[in-house]
């Protein structure tokens, strides 16, 4: 019987261990939030679904804790209670272990801090570079667009000379910050959201670069069906 109660016990408790290493902590404040309702959610099957709420009453803090099998992108979004009908979402890796989210109620999204998530880091690492070369666009575009300088053919020949070779730069960036990145889980959501037109020989090389774990991960998995269903065409 005691041998019965033994094995009960390290079952629960090998369970338990298991469990934790898998669960997701996500806390934070909602600085000057008095009233609204905090929702933690993701895309499953193409469609975006909440998988836990908060009613925030006095206070801006919240506590969400959650199973994550790997790290994946989550939506934190605050419907707040204040006649104004514009909300907000906060986007984020989310993953195994303790994440902290501190913003406003006023720039919700806007002036997030994201603590405690890795692959966040990675992907706001990637974003910060990339809104140089987005910068660059809208330049050569609103040259382009103001109607009160006239430009010559050859002129405009130029700058969209220069526009093209900024988005060629852009997808090298890309391109090379995922091959020196091959253990972040940031890498392959990056690729099958900012570069799927990308010629399918760039996408299969990040694709065999990326370490086991991240290959197998959800969006490694999305990546290597995306390169076939490219190939198959």
């Amino acid at each position: 019987m005691k041998k019965i109660v033994y094995v009960v016990i390290l079952g629960v408790f090998l369970f338990s261990c298991n469990n934790s290493e898998k669960t997701m902590n996500l806390s934070g404040t909602v600085k000057g939030l008095k009233k609204g309702t905090l929702y933690l959610q993701k895309i499953i099957d193409s469609s975006l679904t909440t998988l836990d709420s908060l009613e925030v009453k006095g206070k801006g803090d919240f506590l969400f804790e959650i199973t994550v099998e790997n790290p994946e992108i989550f939506y934190l979004y605050l419907k707040k209670e204040d006649n104004n009908t514009i909300n907000d979402r906060i986007t984020f890796f989310g993953e195994p272990g303790n994440i902290t989210i501190n913003t406003s109620w006023n720039t919700f999204d806007a002036n997030a801090k994201i603590e405690g998530s890795k692959s966040t880091k990675k992907l706001k690492e990637y974003r910060n570079m990339l809104s140089e070369f987005n910068k660059k666009s809208l330049i050569y575009a609103s040259i382009v667009n103001n109607s009160k300088t006239e430009y010559t053919v050859k002129a405009l020949d130029s700058i969209q000379q220069l526009y093209n070779k900024n988005i060629v730069n852009s997808y090298r960036y890309t391109i090379n910050f995922a091959l020196n990145n091959t253990d972040s889980y940031a890498v392959p959501y990056i690729a099958v959201t900012e570069i799927p037109d990308a010629n399918v020989k760039y996408l299969d090389s990040i694709h065999k670069s990326l370490i086991p774990a991240v290959a197998n991960s959800t969006y490694g998995k999305k990546l290597k069906a995306h390169i076939e269903a490219v190939k198959a065409k």
